[in-house]
């Protein structure tokens, strides 16, 4: 069952939920997944747990309450879960296969007492430390919510340098909402003023990626990455016309251990889906 601190955030060290050598006992699949309102996707969500059997998951943009969340319909799936919702928009949740235990570490982004929106939920899992973040969109740009975004990014990416610095294996993985390269947006120039395009944030990306993190997804896929988000207009998942900006992100040693992934891409077309795709990577 899950256990958890009480306060936000919370500093504690989960040193019992690393068993020895239990990161190196069977594959581990990671996955994450905005579900675009965790309980509208709901029988999409399950039916795509049945399906691919991911160990872990981050689920971001929940928007669902607290108390709204689908625990005991994930829990008949197999899957615990922790999370922090928030009603309308936002929300984050960390699942675990065969219900294993789920030890939260933090309930939010350290950096600003005052940022009360659910973006960034931390804990231990099957040997890992996994943090999963909802990154702030920041559109329209130039603006407050621009801003916003670039601050929240300057946080994870103080708090990251300290994640590295532990020692400890872990994935950061989520809807960071930046397309890091023109490499990872169909041919357009329709999206040049958005702020998911804007260098500000790619520049911030890429300073996280030089502490010492590896883009799982890009390092498996260098030629060409699979997007993970189509809009609902134009056609665009049809055509293809997408964005990655869902990504993995792996400290040096699980680097090591990667050993495939991708993204489901035909869960973006089922029925009422979401505008996302999860995106999976699978450590040996």
């Amino acid at each position: 069952m899950m256990a958890s601190c009480n306060e936000q955030p919370c500093n504690c060290r989960p040193t019992h939920a690393f068993p020895r050598g239990a990161s190196e006992e069977a594959p581990l699949k990671i996955a994450t997944f905005n579900v675009n309102n965790v309980n509208k996707r709901l029988p999409v969500l399950l039916g795509w747990l049945k399906a691919a059997k991911p160990d872990i998951v981050c689920l971001q943009e929940l928007k669902a309450a607290q108390d709204d969340f689908p625990e005991a319909a994930l829990l008949k799936a197999g899957y615990s879960a922790a999370w922090v919702g928030q009603k309308t928009w936002n929300g984050v949740a960390i699942l675990a296969r065969k219900r294993a235990e789920i030890v939260v570490t933090r309930r939010a982004l350290p950096g600003d007492a005052k940022d009360l929106q659910s973006r960034y939920l931390e804990a231990a899992v099957a040997g890992m430390i996994v943090g999963c973040l909802y990154a702030p969109n920041g559109n329209p740009q130039p603006g407050p919510k621009f801003q916003y975004k670039l601050a929240w990014m300057k946080r994870l990416n103080r708090h990251a340098a300290k994640l590295l610095k532990s020692g400890v294996p872990v994935v950061l993985a989520g809807d960071f909402n930046v397309v890091p390269t023109p490499a990872d947006i169909y041919p357009t120039r329709s999206w040049d003023k958005d702020a998911l395009l804007q260098p500000e944030p790619r520049a911030l990306f890429a300073a996280l990626l030089k502490q010492g993190w590896t883009d799982a997804l890009r390092a498996l896929h260098p030629e060409q990455a699979p997007y993970t988000f189509w809009t609902y207009w134009r056609n665009r998942f049809e055509r293809d016309h997408g964005l990655r900006i869902d990504h993995l992100l792996l400290d040096p040693a699980s680097a090591q251990r990667l050993a495939r992934g991708g993204v489901d891409r035909a869960i973006r077309g089922a029925p009422d889906a979401s505008d996302h795709a999860p995106a999976w990577i699978v450590l040996k």
